[in-house]
């Protein structure tokens, strides 16, 4: 079994600093702000906007985290840990485990207002915390740090990272104004908030887990494929179950690219009207 690190220390955890904000970083974050505002009108789901509401984020500049961590810390239990960049997966996994979100302080630079590899503060604190002040969504995030912890000891931390590309970070749902957006990587997008619901090219599937911890994904590009789920109860339910019978159960299927379809596939429509899709794809395909 995986050993967790109970005791974070100064390696993974950092003061934000917030008064060492410059005035073009609260630029930057106000512009980002600003344009994200006006591409999410009727994109971003009402429990991402009612969260972003509630924690008071705004557009006069970045949040300092200890003021929005007394009112996510009373909503739903939750705290934001500034770290310096990325952490260990296992360091991850625990911290989402005790209801603690780690997130960078840096801001991106003018010239990468369009794409940023690495997640910055703009990033984490307008994409993934609001969602954290829906109380379903942030037992799902404790649920699938806890999960994160058991696939590490299994040796099956690719298919987990899958479910959280998929959902947390693209994920959208179906709402009865029709699809929405609650995942972060598109929330935080302003190419990808409009490809992921007005483009005809990619395709958009119902929430099938195993088929997502069947399925790669591009870091590089849009999503070919986004899932999509029916309300947030349903994912957490998904994270409940043991996963090691379900890892146990694809582990000897075929790997999905990230542009195919398969035939169980049931593309989203507003009607309900449904049919799957694809067609079924073998070994030597992958």
């Amino acid at each position: 079994m995986i050993q967790t690190r109970r005791n974070f220390s100064s390696d993974f955890t950092i003061a934000q600093n917030w008064k060492n904000y410059g005035e073009e970083e609260h630029a930057i974050w106000r512009l980002l702000f600003e344009r994200q505002q006006r591409l999410l009108v009727g994109r971003a789901c009402s429990q991402f906007l009612d969260g972003l509401g509630g924690l008071g984020v705004a557009g006069d500049g970045i949040p300092d985290f200890r003021r929005l961590n007394k009112v996510l810390d009373t909503a739903t239990g939750w705290q934001i840990l500034a770290v310096p960049g990325l952490v260990p997966d296992d360091v991850f996994f625990a911290f989402l485990a005790r209801r603690c979100f780690p997130s960078t302080c840096f801001i991106r630079r003018r010239d990468q207002l369009d794409y940023l590899q690495e997640p910055d503060v703009f990033h984490d604190i307008c994409g993934h915390v609001p969602l954290l002040m829906n109380p379903v969504f942030a037992d799902y995030m404790q649920a699938y740090g806890q999960g994160g912890l058991k696939a590490l000891g299994l040796g099956h931390l690719k298919r987990l990272a899958r479910l959280y590309w998929y959902t947390v970070e693209f994920g959208l749902i179906a709402t009865p104004e029709g699809l929405r957006i609650y995942g972060s990587g598109i929330l935080s997008s302003a190419g990808e908030s409009a490809y992921s619901l007005d483009d005809l090219r990619p395709h958009r599937i119902r929430f099938d887990l195993r088929r997502i911890m069947r399925s790669h994904y591009r870091i590089d590009n849009f999503q070919q494929i986004y899932f999509v789920i029916d309300d947030f109860q349903q994912l957490f339910d998904a994270t409940r179950p043991d996963f090691a019978p379900i890892y146990r159960e694809i582990a000897s299927l075929p790997e999905i690219e990230p542009e195919a379809l398969i035939a169980e596939d049931r593309e989203f429509q507003p009607s309900g009207q449904e049919k799957k899709m694809g067609r079924r794809i073998t070994a030597a395909q992958v």
